[in-house]
């Protein structure tokens, strides 16, 4: 497989550009100036946290946007926001995705921006029709899906994004390629988490290479630790008392709180790479505080009671096989010939 000059294999990319904005930019600041009329955006999970906000934002600086959503009661009482369209899909039903798709694609529409920002973490061992562990499910596949059904859309815009949320939760592992669902080695949660946030990171890089000839690129984001979101409803205290984040009583710490992130915050570095024409030349990379994140290579001191020191990316969420190997097992998983052409 032949490998541009300007792909993020193995991390060539991953060097800060000196953005501008940090760590409490919000999605507002780094938005500023830039004029979105006339552009169409899909956002999911756009109904609640920092993806509501990303929405809001995008909505205001004048696109068209729409909410895919599980939940059309819940999405219906939190998006009240003009120039908004709400539309039912549950990324853990391969044939509700392929209905939204259909239903978009039926509009002609172009897709300037495609933000694949739902996701859950923290939840029991619970799989699929198709037998695929649920968080690897919603979290990769289904956006996997999504984004191969909208791809004539996306080709149709000239110059679109698709950016997709990750997390510094890729850390916590790598893509286990004999075992992605489970089946041979004991469930543990936030492995679970890891691995398809590191899909996530893999499918940017191989989704921006293949993509970029069409004027597509592709963005995986850390929103950073963020308070207020839906994000942990299902976790265990147990697992934020043994990551020193929450006392004997489940009460989050106030030193740690007011480390944390604000949904607007959170929603900045999403923003940034949807819009930032700073980026217009740069795709396949992880990106967190709006800028271009440095590559972990074991250099870095990460502790969870200080949030400011989860960053950097590790080398095998950017790695040129496992992305290769990461697109044939998602087509293979999921049965769709994603052909980028």
């Amino acid at each position: 497989m032949k490998v541009t000059s300007i792909s993020n294999y193995n991390g060539a990319l991953q060097k800060p550009i000196q953005s501008g904005f940090t760590a409490t930019s919000t999605a507002e600041e780094v938005i500023k100036g830039i004029d979105l009329h006339g552009k169409v955006a899909i956002v999911t999970g756009g109904y609640t946290g920092i993806g509501l906000e990303t929405v809001r934002i995008l909505a205001e600086a004048g696109a068209e946007v729409w909410v895919p959503a599980r939940s059309m009661a819940k999405a219906a009482s939190n998006v009240n926001i003009p120039n908004v369209k709400l539309a039912e899909m549950d990324l853990m039903q391969p044939g509700s995705i392929d209905a939204f798709a259909t239903k978009f694609l039926a509009t002609g529409k172009p897709l300037h921006l495609l933000i694949n920002n739902a996701g859950i973490m923290w939840v029991p061992l619970r799989k699929d029709s198709r037998g695929f562990e649920s968080q690897l499910a919603t979290n990769h596949l289904g956006h996997f899906q999504l984004t191969a059904r909208l791809w004539p859309a996306l080709k149709k815009a000239g110059r679109a994004r698709v950016v997709t949320v990750s997390s510094f939760g890729h850390q916590m592992a790598p893509f286990n390629f004999e075992d992605p669902n489970f089946e041979h080695r004991d469930y543990q949660t936030l492995l679970g988490y890891g691995q398809s946030k590191t899909a996530n990171n893999l499918f940017a890089v191989e989704l921006d290479r293949r993509g970029q000839e069409f004027g597509v690129r592709a963005y995986a984001v850390h929103p950073g630790s963020v308070y207020g979101t839906d994000l942990g409803r299902e976790a265990p205290i147990e697992l934020f008392k043994q990551m020193g984040t929450h006392d004997a009583n489940g009460d989050i710490y106030p030193e740690v709180l007011r480390k944390l992130k604000t949904i607007p915050q959170g929603a900045s570095t999403t923003v940034w790479c949807a819009t930032s024409p700073m980026l217009d030349e740069i795709g396949g990379v992880y990106c967190e505080n709006a800028d271009i994140a440095e590559l972990d290579l074991d250099n870095i001191e990460h502790r969870y009671d200080e949030p400011l020191t989860l960053y950097g990316v590790k080398p095998y969420s950017v790695n040129a096989d496992n992305a290769q190997r990461l697109w044939e097992l998602s087509e293979n998983m999921t049965n769709i010939k994603f052909p980028v052409n």
